[in-house]
């Protein structure tokens, strides 16, 4: 699936691609809106129902993925949630031993996500990952959400690389395609990011469900 010789530089996201989108998709969808509804005597319903029209208006912007934000939002402590259900994070099969094949490659390996430092930091307290990457980025650090071209260009003039020899392994769909707007040479797609639901169909780039497809010739 790709020439590892024309490669360079490794991005890669977390939430769906490294990590199981489970936990990130239970706690949105399940424990805060239970929390809510604790919160204001709804039944869960009501509180879904509530919820889901203001998720929907920030979907690919900075703020929904800001923890400060959805506390002062919805007067709950996002963050403190998060530590509450953190024994669902969990690492997708075979992405250490691609990590590993990376690094001993000798290629550069950066992460790239859009997650908020806090969740960030609990993730990778659990998970231990962030000893495999040259540099972990977080788009809450430039203002940004890797949806929009500023993201990207601002990476590129912080952490120089080349576009045309650079890789991004992401399951959102949004993402990969500001990146091929932007001009990334070599994007896959995640086809499988959550462990609890089927295989999404992708037609509009290469796609896997799990990193040993990406293994062959690295």
């Amino acid at each position: 699936m790709l020439n590892w010789q024309q490669i360079d530089t490794v991005l890669l996201d977390m939430d769906g691609t490294l990590l199981d989108l489970n936990f990130d998709n239970h706690f949105w969808q399940e424990f805060v809106p239970l929390r809510f509804a604790e919160l204001h005597g709804l039944t869960i319903d009501a509180a879904k129902r509530q919820l889901q029209p203001r998720f929907k208006a920030m979907e690919g912007k900075l703020e929904w993925y800001c923890l400060d934000f959805w506390s002062a939002e919805l007067a709950l402590d996002i963050a403190g949630l998060k530590q509450e259900l953190a024994g669902l994070i969990a690492v997708h099969p075979h992405v250490t031993e691609f990590l590993d094949a990376v690094r001993n490659s000798g290629k550069r390996l950066l992460l790239v996500t859009n997650a908020h430092r806090d969740s960030l930091s609990l993730k990778m307290e659990k998970t231990c990952l962030q000893q495999f990457f040259d540099e972990i980025i977080s788009s809450h650090d430039f203002g940004f959400a890797k949806e929009q071209q500023a993201f990207w260009q601002t990476l590129q003039d912080k952490h120089v690389f080349e576009k045309h020899r650079t890789l991004l392994v992401d399951d959102s769909l949004a993402v990969l395609r500001a990146a091929q707007q932007f001009g990334l040479a070599h994007l896959v797609s995640i086809s499988k990011p959550d462990s609890r639901q089927p295989v999404k169909p992708v037609a509009e780039f290469a796609a896997v469900e799990d990193f040993r497809a990406l293994m062959p010739g690295l």
